[in-house]
């Protein structure tokens, strides 16, 4: 199978490595639930850390923390079946200046759906293997890789046919019994060369901001290929990456008509982000992208070295071609611990801009940004490991679309940011509690959005529909179309067996209410148990 391969590479990159007991650096994915675990120490006032770009470069006093947290509640044995289950990783190997690990990843879940005029069974089959290298204190590789089989409940199946993606993982195949059938792999090499600079290359997920969700670039989409460099002087962070990602929507096309598969279409983003931390309390964000096809009406484009300095400003670079085919976009980030355990946050993003028009509060098309304010807190009511995050975002009207979808702001047809994509409002929440091996967690979230009436007509939330298409340039405004009213609520309990690779045995109750105006209301609730590992994310609040 291929994602075996990945188990090969890593084989062989290790047996090559030459013979400290612990890394300096490490790699993890990103995922929500797990990293809020650290917020005790991103967000005190006694630290200043860059925390808005994420996979974090686990080294310092963050690679304590993550080392502790993998250690919590050890079982005390000298059976080497009780250690692999509740202490250690499957593999170990600890040398004099590397180490590595492997582990097996189950992901076995069924669950039924109980309020859905559809009472079908949902069930995830998941296998999955995941390594790490770490050699000396500079070099670490991390990989991950999944194969999947499931049944969803019927709104997630809806968005899987739709998109022809699996939420944030990949391409699917569709099976008989409603059974989706996918694979899933994450790989991630980095190299810390000081203090000041480290580097990356990855095909893996990047999350900008302090919120669960982020409206400049999000790890809603699937993974993709990217190099990343990341630069600090004092209290400065600066990271550029450059991104190659898939565009199934718009395949590559046969000029010779012969008949043959070529694969689907490609695009290009280039991502910056400037990362100021004024005190231990407050911190202010740049960031800029510019999204490009690879392959346009005009022919082959491929990689555009204009946008290869990774310390020049994408603005005036992009608007220097009078003609510009590509999607730019400018935003701002920023937090502000108010107390020792709470922190306000916020995201500003702004795709097109006409002052005039803005100022008019005439609802026009081409004013196009979006809002993000939040605030979350560790140790609420002085009870250690009792998280909290409240957010509310908000996106105009075709905020992310292009006038073609070659090069809009999406990746493997799934929106770079928000998973809505645009013309909605959303408030959400969400309480995260740990208590020696037990984990608990309890979101809720509302959300109004407009879709369109039909496939010809374009009211501003499909960003994969074109902005030359727009009905009116006046009288646009929020949840214009068919309104939608999104009331969603997650409760989860697990047990935790191995922090090393989090395998645990989850309980968990997923209730959905869609209420579509002169439509039948979409009802879900789905209760679910099963034995799972990894730290990927999957969202189904969508």
């Amino acid at each position: 199978m291929k994602f075996y391969y990945v188990l090969v590479f890593v084989s062989c990159v290790w047996m090559v490595a030459t013979s400290v007991a612990e890394a300096q650096v490490k790699n993890q994915p990103y995922s929500y639930q797990h990293y809020q675990k650290y917020d005790e120490l991103l967000y005190s006032p006694n630290t200043r850390m860059h925390t808005a770009t994420k996979p974090f470069l686990f080294k310092g006093d963050l690679l304590t923390k993550y080392d502790s947290i993998q250690s919590l509640n050890q079982v005390d044995s000298d059976n080497i079946f009780m250690r692999k289950i509740f202490n250690e990783h499957l593999v170990e190997i600890h040398k004099e200046d590397h180490s590595f690990y492997l582990d097996f990843l189950p992901d076995f879940v069924i669950g039924k759906e109980m309020i859905g005029a559809d009472k079908r069974t949902t069930w995830l089959n998941t296998r999955g293997v995941q390594l790490g290298l770490n050699i000396k204190d500079k070099f670490t590789f991390y990989a991950n890789a999944f194969e999947n089989q499931g049944v969803f409940p019927n709104y997630l199946t809806d968005y899987i046919d739709r998109a022809g993606v699996i939420p944030g993982q990949g391409h699917v195949k569709d099976l008989a019994g409603h059974k989706k059938d996918w694979m899933y792999a994450t790989a991630n090499l980095s190299y810390d060369f000081s203090d000041y600079f480290q580097a990356t290359l990855a095909y893996d997920k990047n999350h900008i901001g302090d919120g669960y969700r982020s409206l400049l670039l999000s790890d809603f989409s699937s993974n993709y290929a990217h190099l990343k460099f990341t630069g600090k002087i004092g209290n400065v962070q600066y990271t550029s990456i450059w991104a190659y990602m898939n565009d199934p929507r718009n395949p590559r096309i046969d000029s010779l008509n012969s008949g043959g598969r070529f694969g689907d279409g490609s695009k290009w983003g280039a991502f910056q982000y400037l990362d100021y931390n004024a005190t231990n309390r407050l911190s202010v964000g740049f960031f800029q992208a510019v999204v490009w096809a690879n392959r346009n009406e005009a022919g082959h484009r491929g990689f555009d070295f204009n946008y290869a300095n990774p310390i020049i400003f994408l603005r005036p670079v992009e608007s220097n071609n009078s003609t510009s085919p590509d999607k730019m976009f400018l935003g701002l980030n920023a937090k502000y611990k108010v107390l020792d355990n709470m922190t306000a946050y916020g995201q500003f993003l702004l795709g097109e801009f006409t002052a005039k028009e803005f100022f008019a509060g005439n609802g026009y098309a081409h004013n196009k940004w979006g809002t993000q304010l939040g605030v979350k807190g560790f140790n609420i009511f002085k009870v250690q490991n009792l998280n909290f995050i409240a957010e509310y975002n908000v996106v105009r009207p075709y905020t992310y679309q292009h006038f073609v979808s070659i090069s809009n702001y999406s990746n493997n047809g799934e929106p770079l940011a928000h998973p809505r994509g645009a013309n909605f409002r959303e408030l959400l929440g969400m309480v995260n509690y740990s208590w020696n091996r037990f984990d608990f967690s309890i979101q809720g979230l509302y959300s109004r959005y407009g879709t369109d009436p039909d496939h010809l007509t374009n009211m501003g939330g499909d960003i994969f529909q074109s902005y030359r298409t727009i009905p009116d340039m006046h009288g646009n405004y929020i949840g214009q179309g068919v309104k939608n009213d999104l009331y969603y609520a997650d409760v989860k309990a697990a047990y935790v067996l191995n922090p090393k690779y989090n395998l645990r045995f989850e309980v968990g109750y997923t209730q959905r209410y869609n209420q579509i105006a002169e439509s039948p209301t979409q009802k879900s609730g789905v209760i679910s148990f099963g034995l799972r590992s990894s730290f990927r994310n999957f969202y189904g609040d969508i």
